[in-house]
């Protein structure tokens, strides 16, 4: 990723650098605010690069998302729409249609730019997590702060995860068909997708409030139930414990 950005750089002297979770994917604690002043990328090809606004991820996106993050637009994303006009740019500035050096090279950085934009806002949890790190400068990511926040996780919430934890192992115990344990693991997984649409719900409301905290708060507790339904989904018949990622 770094690589990318020393490239428009290169090709666009006098450019400002590009967002920082695009640079480095380890999504270091973005400390400065929104850059106000448009950047865009520009080809005097034949078939040349449209302008686009690469000031953050939402900017790319003009059609989909005319008035930028949060507070000016609201938290919910029309998922089909930005998939539309994200595959429209992609086909305008797909690299097989620029002549080698400078502009081909701008495609690819672009393209590159534009699927990281994709898909962290297609996803209500990294879009939170890119919202909090370049707006607040708070990587919920980072391996510090994700120790800190496990230990902060409310307890109704760990309570929870235990249950779950209970429930696996209890199945690995039980002498009974395998038809009969994946009937409860698919009741859990059910339970397990009602929890991640009401942490949406709540999360999305935590964002147009401006409550950063809250926005904290229930990305972790989110990143929770997306690990144990990443587990659900794993489970085998003998498995005595799904493996949580925060």
């Amino acid at each position: 990723m770094a690589a990318l950005r020393t490239t428009l750089q290169r090709l666009r002297p006098g450019s400002s650098p590009l967002p920082q979770s695009f640079a480095n994917r380890a999504y270091q604690p973005a400390l400065r605010p929104f850059i106000t002043t448009p950047r865009t990328l520009n080809s005097n090809t034949e078939d040349d690069i449209p302008n686009i606004n690469i000031t953050n991820y939402y900017t790319l996106f003009p059609s989909t998302l005319p008035n930028g993050p949060p507070p000016a637009t609201k938290f919910d994303i029309p998922l089909r729409t930005l998939r539309a006009e994200f595959l429209s740019l992609q086909n305008r500035t797909h690299p097989d249609k620029f002549p080698p050096g400078a502009p081909k090279q701008k495609a690819e950085a672009l393209s590159a730019l534009l699927n990281e934009a994709y898909r962290t806002l297609s996803d209500p949890l990294t879009r939170a997590q890119y919202l909090l790190r370049i707006q607040h400068g708070i990587d919920v990511t980072a391996e510090e702060s994700a120790a800190t926040d496990k230990q902060a996780l409310d307890p109704e919430t760990l309570m929870a995860v235990m249950e779950v934890q209970e429930k696996i192992e209890e199945l690995a115990e039980e002498e009974g068909s395998g038809e009969e344990a994946q009937k409860v693991i698919e009741d859990m997984k059910g339970e397990n997708r009602e929890r991640v649409e009401e942490g949406v719900k709540v999360l999305g409301e935590m964002v147009e409030k401006g409550d950063v905290e809250g926005m904290r708060r229930e990305c972790v507790r989110l990143r929770f139930w997306y690990s144990v339904g990443e587990g659900l989904k794993e489970w085998t018949p003998g498995v005595r414990e799904i493996r949580l990622v925060h």
